[in-house]
């Protein structure tokens, strides 16, 4: 099982960004990391969990919590299931808050793995974005974090703005290469409703990337990591020298994860009451009103839905083509032993066309999207979730 804990707080809104997240004067943060430490202990007490193998401190902007806040979540961990010294502990950083004595009390209270919010390596883009940060404190942060977290410290970038050529975006990504570590993860900028940029993009103030320019820069990025020694493992993440997340891993292959904190979402057991099935869960999103239900009844559940045996299985297939292992037959068989993946998917049908196109492969390691397929994802999966339904 893997615990998400979120701290909601940012200095500052991005112009693309609609997470759950708050930019508020000041942050009481004995009372959240009280909060935080209290809903850790109930949900894994709920799940039932034996063992922990990944912690994800996502946000918001977790850097911004201090290193005592991290320190006394993975003692809460650790103090309600197993932690064991091989998990990995990772944290979301903003390269403006990710200063070297920073890093290195987040690395004193148990981080192992540091997740650098780059976005770009051009100053222009990094305004268009929002960022607080520059293209210079961005490679500096980079350098500190791999100094305290060597093979171990990842990268996000994000592509497809408005106004972004294919040319810069090589440039930016080439740039990337020479400082990144071994873990990269890539994102197409999505214009969200109710965000600065979306809000710019659809007045006509900026340009609407074209979509085949999307896919062409995506291409582009995915051969030019590859070129540079980087395994495709998942649609937007690349790893070398084995670096994968464990924790996205753990997401991917539909194990059980717990969200913490104001927003987090969950999917696991809830054996502790009884639970036979799986549940969707969806902390309340508002921190000040999470806060209150912690501190009355041990934890903030504002939704549970639980999962029926097809929305598992939609969930199993959804995720797991997003891999390069694929879904196996023994982590569908686990979620669906009646129906085999050969029994839903091999018969005449959707999948058996997707596999005449050369985009999708059932074989005995189970099925999964060639490379082709994998950048058509989001356009295959209605027709094979169609072909489960009827099954």
């Amino acid at each position: 099982s893997a615990p998400c804990p979120q701290w909601p707080y940012c200095r500052k809104r991005c112009s693309y960004c609609n997470f759950n997240k708050y930019v508020v004067p000041a942050v009481d943060e004995a009372a959240v990391r009280a909060c935080l430490v209290r809903e850790t202990r109930t949900l894994l007490r709920l799940s039932q969990v034996q063992s922990v193998t990944s912690v994800f401190f996502g946000g918001g902007t977790p850097s911004l919590a201090s290193p005592r806040t991290i320190a006394a979540v993975l003692e809460a961990v650790a103090g309600a299931a197993h932690l064991p010294a091989s998990a990995e502990v990772t944290l979301e950083a903003n390269p403006s808050s990710a200063g070297t004595p920073r890093l290195a009390g987040f690395r004193a209270a148990g981080v192992n793995r540091l997740s650098m919010g780059v976005q770009s390596l051009d100053d222009a883009e990094l305004r268009l974005l929002g960022r607080e940060h520059t293209a210079a404190e961005a490679r500096g942060a980079v350098e500190a974090a791999r100094g305290l977290f060597p093979g171990r410290t990842s990268i996000d970038l994000i592509f497809g703005l408005p106004g972004q050529s294919q040319d810069a975006w090589a440039r930016g990504l080439e740039a990337a290469l020479g400082l990144c570590d071994d873990h990269v993860s890539l994102y197409q900028l999505t214009l969200e409703r109710g965000t600065a940029l979306a809000a710019q993009v659809w007045g006509g103030a900026l340009p609407v990337p074209p979509q085949d320019l999307l896919a062409d820069m995506y291409q582009t990025a995915c051969a030019m990591l590859v070129a540079a020694g980087f395994r495709h493992y998942e649609v937007s993440n690349f790893a070398r020298k084995g670096a994968l997340s464990t924790h996205n891993l753990s997401y991917w292959r539909a194990e059980q994860y717990i969200g913490v904190g104001p927003g987090a979402h969950g999917r696991f057991v809830p054996r502790g009451e009884g639970g036979r099935s799986r549940e969707a869960r969806v902390q309340t999103l508002e921190p000040d009103a999470w806060m209150r239900e912690v501190q009355s009844r041990g934890h903030g559940t504002r939704r549970r839905v639980v999962l029926s045996p097809l929305e598992q299985l939609e969930e199993v297939l959804v995720l797991g083509l997003r891999t390069d292992e694929g879904v196996t037959h023994q982590r569908w068989g686990h979620f669906s032993p009646h129906l085999s993946l050969q029994a839903a998917f091999g018969a005449p049908g959707e999948a058996e066309a997707l596999q005449q196109r050369g985009w999708l492969v059932l074989d005995g390691g189970g099925l999964r999207c060639r490379r082709e397929g994998l950048a058509l994802l989001d356009s295959l999966l209605p027709d094979l979730l169609c072909q489960l339904q009827r099954r």
